[in-house]
């Protein structure tokens, strides 16, 4: 990949950053599918299978990323979040047509690739923005992570209102804002997502900044909470609801505000210092690989001869925190273990989210849809809260963040365990638990990955740590959870099923699937504990000011 120019100035990283915001909730349009499955099932005449079948569709599209992770490292950010255009424009396209019969008799075949390919522009926005951002503010991975893969959890509320209230609950109308509306947002703001030197190691406004990103994303998915169950009580008109709605797009531009703040109040003297892990520097930190990357061009300098013997004497390979390449990552122990702790972690949760409907309506529930917003505002919870936890701990006492993956499997078990038991008033805390937890699994594997296999070949490492979910959601969802359900309906009598027996040995199994997960993580912990105290105890990555020495 040509070097790309980095864009000066204090501003521009945080301004990419309230760009990117936009970006993850576009790249957030995979969550609709429940919103017009219903119609698609309707108009269509499509069996419940086939919806099933469409849903894996759905999850494939958005989690395989691997041409997205390879594009990062030899494009632009535009030119990936591009071809993110493109697939939702003609993904959508396709799938809104059938929808609103101006094409009628699509082979059921055309639309699970229309729905693949739609769902497909998720890794393209997503892996642009998170890439970018992490490089751009390399000190925080942790905080930058947990606040974009926020904005995916809550984008799931954010389509919900609008659905809700601009769209007028119309699977065709929002089906045509998926076709023009996000790939318009993404052109109009692709030109800020680009890499920017980070900001000063030694400016202590970016912990202030980083706070109040997080507060308005807190803020913003109480308000969207507080939005869902008005909307499902309270029957508003069209004039009070377009100013609900406004409000939302307030929060989402909020954190523009930071780089207004900075042009309007300048710090006295300032100046853009070195970052000791910023993209120039970040290699002392991550095995001493330089702008020039001294494993690629140290080679002619330690082929040598063995004297006497003949043999050669190979350059060295890249040990844990250094920058791997994708195939020198793919044979390591530690890459897998990962990848299996991050599987069993979010299949289990994602099996959950694919059937909360059906699982509400087992357990006597009139309107899933407080539900499903309860899960996906405890799923934001979970992804800012895991990167500023995770972030304190790292930096404080060196503990690895994949201590709170442990924890967070040890909830999930208890919240599978209440699902089971079927107690009365259990049903919403055990969804609440298990949705932090979700959010939890799934943004702790990013600046882990990154801490571990470094940030030069990062897109094509995290999105295939990413290719758990579909796995998860193929396995625990479409054959389990599915077979399960099925088998007590026919007992039944009926294509529904009623009661807990519905899900029950589905929730056991995913109980002991994360036992499992728990014993494997306490090991991951165990073996990367000295990886996090040489990053971190080292002062690679604690003590910026050390690059100015």
């Amino acid at each position: 990949m040509p070097k790309l120019k980095l864009k000066a100035g204090s501003r521009p990283p945080w301004v990419g950053l309230a760009a990117a915001i936009w970006v993850e909730i576009s790249a957030g349009n995979g969550y609709n599918f429940p919103l017009y499955s219903s119609a698609l099932k309707s108009v269509l005449g499509l069996s419940q299978q086939q919806i099933t079948i469409l849903g894996v569709a759905n999850d494939i599209g958005e989690n395989v990323g691997l041409l997205p992770g390879i594009a990062c490292n030899k494009f632009p950010p535009w030119a990936v979040l591009l071809v993110g255009v493109f697939a939702c424009f003609l993904g959508y396209g396709v799938i809104w047509l059938a929808v609103s019969q101006y094409i009628n008799g699509l082979p059921y075949w055309v639309l699970w690739i229309a729905l693949v390919v739609a769902s497909n522009s998720n890794a393209w926005f997503g892996t642009a923005v998170l890439v970018t951002n992490m490089k751009n503010f390399p000190l925080g991975r942790g905080t930058v992570s947990g606040i974009l893969k926020g904005y995916v959890g809550i984008s799931a509320v954010v389509y919900t209102v609008l659905y809700s209230s601009l769209l007028e609950q119309s699977a065709s109308k929002l089906l045509l804002f998926l076709t023009l509306g996000l790939p318009v947002i993404c052109l109009a703001i692709m030109y800020f997502i680009r890499p920017c030197t980070p900001p000063s190691g030694e400016d202590s406004s970016v912990h202030v900044h980083f706070v109040f990103t997080q507060a308005a994303s807190v803020l913003l998915a109480i308000y969207l909470l507080t939005l869902t169950v008005i909307y499902d009580t309270v029957s508003l008109s069209g004039a009070v609801s377009y100013l609900l709605l406004a409000i939302v797009f307030i929060f989402l531009l909020s954190p523009l505000g930071i780089p207004v703040k900075m042009t309007l109040f300048r710090a006295n003297g300032e100046t853009l210092t070195p970052l000791a892990g910023s993209t120039e520097h970040l290699a002392q930190g991550e095995g001493g690989s330089t702008q020039a990357d001294p494993f690629e061009y140290a080679s002619d300098v330690e082929t040598l001869l063995a004297v006497g013997e003949g043999a050669v004497k190979k350059k060295r390979r890249p040990r844990r925190g250094e920058d791997f390449k994708f195939h020198e990552a793919f044979i390591k122990s530690d890459f897998w273990l990962l990848w299996v702790v991050y599987f069993l972690g979010v299949g289990s949760g994602v099996t959950v989210l694919n059937n909360l409907a059906q699982i509400g309506v087992a357990f006597g529930v009139d309107n899933t849809t407080i539900l499903l917003s309860l899960f996906s505002f405890c799923n934001f919870v979970g992804r800012p809260g895991s990167g500023v936890l995770s972030e304190h701990f790292v930096r404080t006492r060196n503990i690895p963040r994949t201590l709170w993956m442990t924890c967070a499997l040890i909830v999930m078990v208890l919240a599978f365990v209440l699902y089971a038991l079927a107690l009365s008033g259990t049903l919403y805390v055990s969804t609440a638990l298990l949705g932090v937890c979700y959010g939890f699994q799934y943004s702790l594997m990013v600046p882990t990955a990154s801490e571990l296999f470094g940030l030069k070949h990062f897109g094509i490492i995290y999105n295939f740590m990413l290719i758990g979910n579909p796995v998860g959601a193929l396995l625990f969802s479409g054959l389990l959870a599915r077979y399960v359900y099925d088998a007590e309906a026919n007992k039944q009598g009926s294509s529904t099923c009623l009661g807990p027996e519905c899900f029950r040995l589905t929730f056991l199994v995913l109980a002991g699937i994360c036992g499992l997960g728990t014993i494997l993580s306490i090991f991951l912990t165990i073996r990367y504990r000295p990886v996090y105290q040489m990053l971190y105890s080292s002062g690679s990555f604690r003590l910026p000011q050390a690059s100015n020495h």
